[in-house]
Order: structure tokens, then sequence, then C-alpha cells
């Protein structure tokens, strides 16, 4: 199982991309940290700055073919970056277009609505997002994870990072099958 992490180069927050992250290692899968710059990105505590980690691949040199799966981390500043940057969202259009799972938490789905993916889905976020998710034709609901299921491609999204072990184990049963 080979799985994209898309994170621009600062702002994620740090248990948002670590911890699915060990989820997938500990499946036996590969993570790919991409970006839309070389280098390291800058991960965050809340607003504290947290580590750095190495990009593996950047957004222009991804390919949607050599992955089975996206993960989308949260924190504010990390979706506000994805969705300005026209080759992130074109990557995200791509997995749901070739009917590939992705798993958002927190303030990530900004990227899915920027990328016209949330129209006619379930899904829930950190709550602030909940009328631009409404506003972008999807169903925002309250709870721990939501599993939404559409068009034979199946899209994973939480709330915070309290969701996280409820996260990582739906995410993983899903790029699993």
């Amino acid at each position: 199982m080979q799985v994209a992490f898309l994170v621009a180069p600062a702002g994620t927050e740090q248990i948002e991309l670590t911890e699915p992250w060990q989820a997938v290692l500990a499946a036996g899968g590969t993570p790919t940290l991409i970006s839309t710059r070389s280098g390291r990105i800058q991960a965050f505590h809340h607003l504290d700055k947290a580590d750095t980690f190495p990009v593996d691949l950047t957004v222009d040199a991804a390919s949607v073919a050599d992955f089975d799966a996206l993960v989308l981390p949260g924190g504010v500043a990390n979706p506000d970056a994805l969705r300005l940057d026209k080759g992130a969202i074109s990557l995200i259009a791509s997995f749901f277009e070739t009917g590939k799972p992705v798993a958002a938490i927190c303030h990530a789905p900004w990227t899915l609505i920027e990328a016209d993916m949330v129209r006619g889905r379930t899904l829930t976020s950190w709550p602030s997002l909940r009328t631009d998710i409404r506003n972008a034709g999807g169903t925002w609901v309250d709870k721990q994870v939501v599993v939404c299921t559409q068009a034979a491609n199946t899209l994973v999204t939480s709330r915070k990072p309290a969701d996280l072990p409820a996260f990582c184990k739906a995410m993983v049963e899903e790029f699993a099958r």
C-alpha cells in the first residue's frame, strides 16, 4: 500500500501527520510526503513550531498512478495554503477521479471543497468548516469519523486530533480494501 501524504511547506498539525503516517507503516504500507516545494515542511503543535520533515516528492513530480491512497492532514495553515496551489488541487482531484480512497482530518476538507469533491458527500471536519461544506453541496455531520463511499471512491474524514485513533483505524481499513 503506497500512501501519499500531501502537506504544504508550513502549517500542518504535527500529530495529524505523524499518527496517520505511523498507522500506514504499522499496516505494512509505505507513506510518501508530497509538498508544493522540495526541502522540508514545518509542522506545528497548534500555533507553536514543532518538527520539520523531509519532502519525498513535489506535487509537480507526483503521479496518482504511483499511489493507492491519499491522506490530507489538517492544521489551519496547511489546507489554506494547499487550496491556493493549482497543482495540489489537481492532484487531489485525480485521486477522486481514479477512484482511490482519500482521508482528510480537521481543516483539510477545505482542499476538498476547492477540488469540488464534497458535493453529494457526507463528511465531518473541524466545526468551523461546516458552512463551507454545506455551501459546497456536502452534508456536514458532527461525528468522530465518517466513511462516505460515492462513485467507487471512499472518503474518510474526522474532526480533530482527539479523533485520531478512530480516523487512523477507519483510514487503514479503507485503504486496505
